[in-house]
């Protein structure tokens, strides 16, 4: 057990998330995925925090503290944790300039590179896929794409740190309302409607599942395990979560998984000003990598 979490009298009878505990929290929650949670953000971690208390029939928060710096609860419980801090907010076509440009600029400009293979797939990554609005739409601009130039062709990895997004994302399922932001057309081709017409969701296409590759990767892992360099990253109100320092580095190490010539497209409200990260500006929010 680390020093800070040794029982001091009444830890393990609170009810409330102490000040001792939500700094153990806090840090321990950056130094595993980066994400800094200042003091105005107690209220919600306790919130959350007390869902995983409920399911574990824990009666403190010290208990908690206790159990999470356990072997056994580093194993079974820090992915729980993650699942319940984390936000995942996202939208089927957000940020829609940002498809436009990728398929009226950024495709063809790799497409006409003279360093680019035309039988080699252009590869792409959501990082931070959330419920998978993100890469499926991704999927869908692309295949629109390639109907109109066959010779295209391309792989999607879409990752999460969070396992609890990632299932929901692998089968593709959504609520009527969740699919509003996509134009007609594309969902009478993409989306499939149940039986039942009681049941208000529907389910992304089989051909656009399998395009997809949905994995758990931790952003603040020293190496992401992605053996192949990419063209194309989408990385879009993920960063705001982190400090400079992580910003920084992240960036870089996207940086180093591009290939020469490729994007990475952030959030609207995230900038690469005043970080020492060699990607140049090409669009609002569109980074490009050049010799």
């Amino acid at each position: 057990m680390d020093k800070d979490t040794k029982k001091q009298p009444g830890d393990l009878y609170s009810t409330s998330l102490s000040m001792r505990h939500y700094r153990i929290l806090s840090d321990f929650i950056y130094n595993e995925v980066g994400i800094k949670l200042p003091p105005t953000k107690k209220i919600m971690l306790e919130a959350r925090i007390r869902k995983r208390l409920k399911i574990l029939s824990m009666s403190s928060f010290g208990e908690y503290c206790e159990y999470i710096f356990s072997p056994h609860g580093v194993e079974t419980e820090l992915i729980h944790m993650i699942d319940v801090i984390t936000t995942n907010k996202t939208d089927f076509f957000r940020e829609p300039v940002h498809f436009d440009y990728l398929t009226q600029i950024a495709i063809p400009e790799l497409l006409n590179s003279s360093v680019h293979d035309m039988k080699r797939k252009i590869k792409l990554w959501s990082a931070g896929c959330s419920t998978g609005e993100e890469p499926y739409t991704l999927a869908i601009v692309l295949s629109e794409f390639k109907e109109k130039k066959s010779e295209f062709n391309f792989t999607i990895l879409a990752t999460d740190i969070s396992t609890e997004v990632l299932q929901k994302a692998a089968k593709g399922i959504y609520d009527m309302e969740k699919v509003e932001g996509i134009p007609v057309i594309l969902k009478h081709k993409y989306l499939m409607k149940n039986k039942d017409k009681n049941k208000k969701f529907v389910r992304v296409v089989p051909e656009l599942r399998t395009i997809i590759n949905f994995r758990r990767l931790n952003l603040m892992d020293s190496d992401f395990g992605i053996k192949e360099q990419l063209d194309i990253i989408f990385c879009r109100n993920v960063i705001i979560y982190f400090d400079r320092v992580t910003q920084e580095r992240l960036l870089n190490k996207f940086y180093r998984q591009l290939n020469f010539g490729g994007y990475l497209f952030m959030g609207h409200s995230e900038t690469l000003h005043g970080l020492n990260v060699p990607l140049v500006q090409v669009a609002p929010t569109v980074y490009r990598k050049l010799e």
